[in-house]
């Protein structure tokens, strides 16, 4: 709908794209498979990149295969498509049963097909088969391996050697077989899906400003997820604007072709009535023209004090001043709402002030004497800015206080912290029991207790740019570690998860470093090098001032040649040096 909305003339049926679409299959090789049905997870992503769909039909198989048992036969899937031509098979009579799967015995099905035309079973007794195999009956199984493999004459079953298959190459397939099928999808099963696979690619592929804005809106009570769909716009550069009363709507809404509006609806302690009342009366009264408009014509029962706060800290009231911000609303609008209510009671009972006996000019020249004015003050800093959005709607809009820090986060991590979420649909995390992961973020929360045995334990909440993880510390680490672990601190916590059933996962640290410690290279480029050998002594001089982690490494542009400077420097203490003598463009970490 959003689609044909914004590209008139355009009419886009999804039921009707191509869905062999090679944009589209080139996309999701890629792995950027966020938002995508069936393949969001970060173990899809990995093997789409590995897989390089080229058809609907590769999206089926990798939909069946994505699963515990089939996984195993992911690599030699995945072989037989790179290399379709050296394909072999157990014998010949499996070519035109598996050829479309490269070798693979992929779908339910293909069981089906296999018993009956190697084994000579009806259509029926096949799928007996493949029940007995997809419920793990072991005698059922056992017995049928007999009929398939030397037949059954009194049951009507040829079986395999009577159809010219040998002994060996027949048992082997019934193994493969035996191996698969209790894990097995149906092929119809996974083609359903694959079709609604292709179709949100598709959206993201060819629309997506309006492919994530609907996905956002779609999961607007969760804010680990639209934290996490924040954090996949600004990737594919799409950029994020707050709320706004006088363009948005109560969802996630496009806004032009490279940003999303933050949806109304997803402020908290504003309701849908109260969003839908402000629509109404901006539709009808036209747009709000200033913070005094605003509370005059939207304000009363739909529209209360903590309602406007809220508005105020989500940015929702940004347009409506072009020299004050939040920081001055936030002073003014209780004070303003209450004059303006005093004036609407005083109006409902019939009072009339000495205002109000004053003719239009006179009246005009009055009221402005008393109007309320709105400060003139800085706005918040950006953390106190950021903070704010946090607490009225649960996410960092604007920007993120790890933001600078992102690649860094990236490189170092091994899951999220939505990862330990539990997912609603699924009733399960994304990480294991007993595994080992690292998170990164910034300490939230820290609170300590003392065991029975009087050691100092902690339980952690670290945020990264998704969302929270607890960490549990216990008396030895804590012991290690505990200068690292302030309020709004940076680290990366290294441990092994914990997951109870029908809980958020937690990690138990094992070690902990700040963001600080992390070796990161920093990139200095040069035009050629004479310009290098020309001010070498002044870099060496820079850089031998602030031993550190970090490394160096120098590119020169014309004889595209890389070299490493001997040593290790501290690349916060240095940077601004070497940007002003290099310049900043020739400056990278």
């Amino acid at each position: 709908e959003s689609v044909n909305r914004r590209y008139p003339g355009t009419e886009l049926d999804i039921d009707r794209i191509d869905y062999d679409d090679p944009k589209v299959m080139e996309y999701i090789g890629t792995g950027n498979t966020e938002g995508i049905f069936q393949l969001e997870s970060g173990g899809m992503q990995v093997f789409m990149k590995r897989l390089k769909p080229e058809s609907l039909e590769d999206i089926i198989a990798g939909i069946a295969l994505y699963r515990p048992g089939p996984m195993d036969f992911i690599p030699k899937y995945i072989e037989g498509k790179n290399n379709a031509g050296k394909v072999k098979y157990d014998t010949p009579e499996l070519e035109p049963i598996l050829e479309s799967t490269y070798g693979c015995i992929v779908y339910q099905e293909q069981v089906m097909q296999i018993v009956q035309q190697l084994g000579g079973y009806t259509l029926g007794r096949a799928d007996l088969v493949r029940r007995a195999m997809s419920k793990k009956k072991q005698a059922v199984m056992e017995e049928e391996e007999a009929n398939f493999v030397y037949g059954n004459e009194k049951q009507g079953v040829p079986g395999c050697i009577k159809n010219g298959i040998s002994e060996a190459a027949a048992k082997k397939i019934y193994a493969d077989m035996m191996d698969f099928a209790k894990y097995a999808f149906n092929k119809s099963h996974a083609a359903c899906y694959a079709y609604v696979t292709m179709q949100t690619a598709y959206l993201k592929c060819y629309y997506p400003v309006d492919f994530m804005a609907s996905l956002m809106t779609s999961v607007m009570d969760n804010t680990a997820k639209v934290s996490e769909y924040i954090l996949v716009c600004r990737s594919m550069g799409i950029k994020i604007l707050p709320p706004d009363i006088n363009e948005g709507e109560g969802g996630f809404t496009p806004a032009g072709e490279g940003a999303i509006r933050y949806g109304l609806c997803a402020i908290r302690s504003v309701g849908r009535p109260v969003i839908n009342h402000i629509i109404e009366v901006r539709e009808t009264g036209g747009k709000f023209k200033d913070l005094r408009d605003f509370i005059k014509r939207a304000t009363g029962r739909e529209v209360n004090k903590r309602a406007v706060e809220a508005f105020i800290k989500s940015g929702a009231l940004d347009s409506l001043s072009k020299t004050r911000n939040r920081r001055s609303f936030i002073m003014v609008y209780q004070l303003m709402m209450d004059s303006i209510s005093d004036e609407k009671k005083k109006n409902t009972e019939g009072q009339l002030s000495f205002s109000d006996i004053l003719n239009g000019s006179k009246k005009e020249e009055f009221n402005s004497g008393f109007e309320i004015k709105i400060p003139d003050v800085e706005d918040f800093d950006d953390l106190r800015r950021l903070s704010y959005e946090k607490e009225v709607t649960g996410v960092y809009i604007t920007g993120h206080p790890l933001q600078a820090y992102e690649k860094l986060w990236k490189k170092n991590i091994t899951a999220k912290t939505v990862d330990f979420m539990l997912d609603e649909t699924t009733n399960a995390v994304n990480v294991s029991d007993g595994s080992i992961k690292t998170v990164g973020g910034i300490v939230a929360d820290i609170k300590t207790r003392i065991t029975k045995k009087g050691d100092t334990m902690a339980n952690m909440i670290l945020e990264d740019l998704v969302g929270t993880v607890e960490i549990l510390i216990w008396p030895q680490a804590y012991e290690k570690y505990r200068d690292k672990l302030e309020i709004d601190s940076r680290i990366f916590v290294k441990g092994r998860v914990r997951v109870e059933e029908e809980k958020d996962g937690i990690l138990a640290a094992d070690e902990i470093l700040t963001f600080e410690e992390i070796p990161k290279t920093i990139y200095l480029r040069y035009k050629n090098m004479s310009q290098y050998e020309a001010g070498k002594d002044k870099l060496d001089e820079i850089l031998s001032a602030a031993p550190g982690n970090d490394e160096v490494k120098i590119y020169l542009e014309e004889e595209k040649k890389q070299k490493k400077w001997d040593g290790r420097v501290a690349s916060e203490e240095i940077l601004n040096y070497l940007k002003e003598l290099l310049g900043e463009e020739n400056v990278a970490h």
